[in-house]
């Protein structure tokens, strides 16, 4: 077999992300044949011996695919010590060595991802793959159309991070609150939360309701289930490429200059050429003109003979007062 990285061989025997078998192995954690390997290396996962801790990775992993409804107040981290907060770990049987793909806060709810799948774990959560993740959000007003714009067009966070455009919708009312629907491409930290505050608004719940092609459904709070084989291999497909958010007009503003063949846009603002008037002046039989010289269209006043110091509205002498 080809000789692999070994946070990859790591990543897929469901030691979690590529990055947290990084740490494993900038920590010393990981030997190759006895030798403790560094990170960058390589090596053959079926004629190597690979030992995490002491451990052997196993030959054959059996694969593990859950979504999960996150409820309030239950933490996506593993805690220790006299922390007595509940988790997604101890909430869902046997989850205790899976990773969570697309970790809410605490006060969030909605869908988490829990799988031992090293690779699929990488593909949801690396930057560079811009999968969606989509949001229900309850704010404590109705928002106007500048907090809407500046939300989709994005803002600078506390920690100097500047969000991507995104796409935020109103779905109505309720009572005094207004349920807002967010789709994002990036992860950071508590940004709806952060972005909502920022832009005045105030967010009573939020839900999360789909993580790439995988939808929330009819999983109530603290329910999980496994995924189907459809579901599995539509979150492993990457082949086609993300669809970027456009960044939303600035009301007011101009519409983007659309490209035009350039020969066409020089016949269009070509002005050596006389353009041909709209108006077709009136002629008599014999061809001439039927205006008078020197009066204006519509008009047979002739051009130019108001009497000398008066003014347009009034035959009164100019300077004299009355």
């Amino acid at each position: 077999m080809v000789e692999e990285r070994v946070q990859k061989i790591l990543a897929r025997a469901g030691y979690g992300s590529r990055r947290a078998c990084e740490e494993l192995i900038t920590t010393g954690r990981v030997k190759v044949n006895g030798k403790t390997v560094l990170l960058g290396e390589k090596a053959d996962a079926t004629s190597d011996a690979i030992t995490v801790d002491g451990k052997t990775l196993p030959t054959e992993l059996q694969l593990r695919y859950i979504a999960y409804y996150k409820p309030r107040f239950v933490l996506c981290d593993k805690v220790y010590d006299e922390d007595t907060r509940r988790t997604v770990f101890n909430m869902v049987e046997g989850a205790s060595d899976l990773a969570v793909v697309g970790r809410l806060d605490y006060e969030s709810e909605g869908l988490v991802i829990l799988t031992n799948d090293g690779e699929m774990v990488n593909k949801l959560t690396h930057p560079r793959y811009q999968h969606e993740k989509e949001y229900r959000v309850l704010v404590a007003t109705h928002p106007d159309v500048k907090q809407m714009e500046i939300w989709r067009r994005g803002v600078v966070l506390e920690d100097g991070h500047k969000t991507s455009p995104a796409s935020v919708t109103v779905e109505g009312n309720a009572g005094k609150g207004t349920w807002i629907r967010v789709i994002l491409k990036e992860g950071h930290k508590r940004q709806i939360r952060e972005t909502a505050k920022l832009t005045g608004l105030f967010v009573v719940k939020l839900v999360r309701t789909r993580i790439a092609s995988l939808r929330l459904g009819n999983l109530k709070s603290g329910d999980y289930r496994p995924l189907t084989s459809e579901e599995i291999e539509a979150l492993k497909d990457t082949s086609r490429p993300p669809r970027l958010l456009k960044t939303p007009r600035r009301l007011g503003a101009p519409r983007a200059h659309v490209k035009t063949d350039p020969e066409e846009s020089t016949k269009r603002n070509d002005f050596s050429k006389p353009r041909p008037s709209s108006r077709t002046p009136r002629t008599t039989t014999d061809g001439t003109s039927a205006r008078p010289a020197g009066t204006r269209a519509g008009s047979t006043r002739p051009v130019g003979k108001r009497p000398s110091g008066t003014r347009a509205t009034s035959t009164r002498p100019a300077g004299v007062r009355t």
